[in-house]
């Protein structure tokens, strides 16, 4: 890969202005592996497309050095292109590299980058919009947008926004169709996973596959605040999936409704209103990983 021309996307405010402060120190672990580049600084998510887009075009691979936001999106513009997405991860969650084995360490980054060995994954799809981690509504929709409206920065600001969201929270009534199966149940969440983890950590969906073809549907119903709260240092393990009121499924496509409205977050930004059906795109991007990774 270290012929190929590369794009180096940026997204300076990332995990707190991280990104932007090591964007030297990345671009000189690229260049000392020998991966001729050149840099974008992204003034905001559609520009950072709109630059993957174009890349893309001119047949360029694209490194994102972001969160899992930006990640996401670009990730989405690449998906049925044949254009590689590496990462070096700038965000305050890393969530998809730290579920493909990237290092936040940037340098190390840099360096599996450098050596080219790629993967083939799954791609989420919802109202139009594509996600490469969890797409999730109801408590999480909250959540959501606390923590992008919080001034904390790093791991803090996710269990800052949690314990907001769920003093306020009501419980949600959901209607799902799992490939044409109806399920209704009154509670907290939905979320469509392609991969393990999001939320800083939190493996949500532990036996999610980047690569099978599947949405792992997490289902929590309602449950005493205090129990939910209890529930969610099991969820940093994934041991969640054994209490009574999380159920696990797994579908092609999941058509979500509630009764009230809801944002569909994709790796934690919102990316559709309900009602909306979530799906997959198999097999349709190629990411940059380590030798012995295993998305």
């Amino acid at each position: 890969m270290a012929a190929a021309p590369h794009l180096l996307l940026v997204n300076p405010s990332a995990g707190g202005g991280r990104a932007g402060k090591l964007v030297a120190t990345a671009s000189a672990a690229l260049t000392d592996g020998g991966v001729d580049h050149r840099i974008v600084m992204t003034t905001n998510i559609e520009h950072g497309r709109s630059e993957a887009r174009e890349a893309a075009s001119r047949g360029e691979s694209v490194i994102v050095m972001s969160g899992d936001g930006l990640i996401g999106q670009v990730g989405g513009e690449l998906a049925e292109t044949g254009v590689a997405m590496g990462i070096i991860p700038g965000g305050r969650g890393n969530d998809f590299a730290r579920v493909i084995g990237i290092p936040d360490d940037v340098e190390e980054a840099a360096g599996i980058i450098a050596r080219g060995q790629t993967r083939r994954i799954d791609v989420g799809e919802a109202g139009g919009a594509r996600f490469l981690c969890i797409a999730s509504c109801g408590f999480d929709s909250d959540a959501n947008r606390m923590a992008n409206e919080s001034w904390l920065r790093g791991p803090l600001v996710y269990a800052y926004a949690g314990i907001k969201a769920l003093i306020r929270w009501k419980p949600a009534r959901f209607e799902l169709s799992l490939d044409g199966e109806a399920l209704t149940f009154t509670g907290y969440t939905v979320a469509a996973a392609n991969s393990k983890a999001y939320g800083g950590g939190i493996f949500l969906a532990p036996d999610a596959r980047l690569d099978d073809g599947l949405l792992d549907v997490v289902i929590t119903a309602d449950t005493p605040k205090l129990r939910f709260l209890s529930g969610l240092p099991a969820a940093f393990k994934g041991k969640h999936v054994s209490r009574p009121e999380v159920t696990m499924r797994r579908c092609r496509e999941l058509r979500i409704q509630a009764d009230r409205p809801f944002s569909l977050y994709g790796d934690g930004d919102p990316i559709a209103e309900l009602p909306v059906t979530v799906r997959l795109l198999p097999a349709a991007l190629d990411v940059i990983v380590p030798p012995a990774s295993r998305p």
